[in-house]
């Protein structure tokens, strides 16, 4: 039987203070960088690349519900310190801000364990501010750095309500390529796994 996960912090807290530092006077604008790209789950008035500096993308953070199970921990995104980030931001028209961010709870603040910050992205058409779902490396959910025989198990192995951790990277991989983006990282983690198919393949 799975163990019961309960987050470390109070999650409709967190909430009420994204609500209150956004304000709802103004369309409200997430930044997208992992499955929100392909899987936003909320209306929007519109969509643009967007990069964010002083923060990267890392698949470095533990998922015990969504892509894995307490027993065998899955891996999701995480927004780290360092370097820069390309992504999508997303247009919500002010009046559906408050409803869009409690279903985003539902989906990302389960368990508290991102840190939402409001980050300021470049756009193509200027610059806005715009809330996103960062990864302190304090965090017990932050992995720190796995080996490469670390990735390939839990690529094979881990799996979750939402389906694989693999499925879930290479979801993400193809639609980063459709918005022009190249994560080597993630793309090097990749090919791990097809060179592994390969060798299993040949042996």
């Amino acid at each position: 039987m799975s163990e019961v996960i309960r987050p470390a912090r109070d999650p409709e807290a967190l909430l009420q203070q994204a609500l209150a530092e956004w304000g709802g006077q103004e369309d409200l604008w997430v930044f997208g960088y992992g499955s929100l790209i392909w899987r936003p789950e909320f209306d929007f008035l519109e969509r643009r690349p967007a990069r964010v500096h002083g923060w990267h993308r890392a698949l470095k953070m533990w998922s015990r519900i969504n892509r894995g199970t307490p027993e065998r921990p899955g891996l999701v995104f995480g927004l780290l310190t360092g370097g820069a980030c390309r992504g999508v931001v997303f247009r919500i028209a002010r009046e559906e801000g408050g409803a869009a961010l409690a279903r985003l709870w539902q989906r990302e603040m389960k368990l508290a364990v991102y840190d939402p910050r409001w980050l300021p992205a470049d756009t193509p058409q200027g610059r806005v501010r715009a809330l996103a779902f960062t990864l302190s490396r304090k965090s017990p959910s932050h992995t720190g750095e796995l080996s490469e025989e670390e990735y390939r198990t839990i690529f094979a192995c881990a799996s979750g309500i939402y389906g694989t951790t693999l499925d879930y990277a290479h979801r993400t991989h193809e639609e980063l390529k459709r918005h022009d983006i190249h994560d080597r990282n993630l793309e090097k983690l990749l090919r791990l796994i097809r060179e592994r198919e390969e060798d299993a393949t040949r042996s």
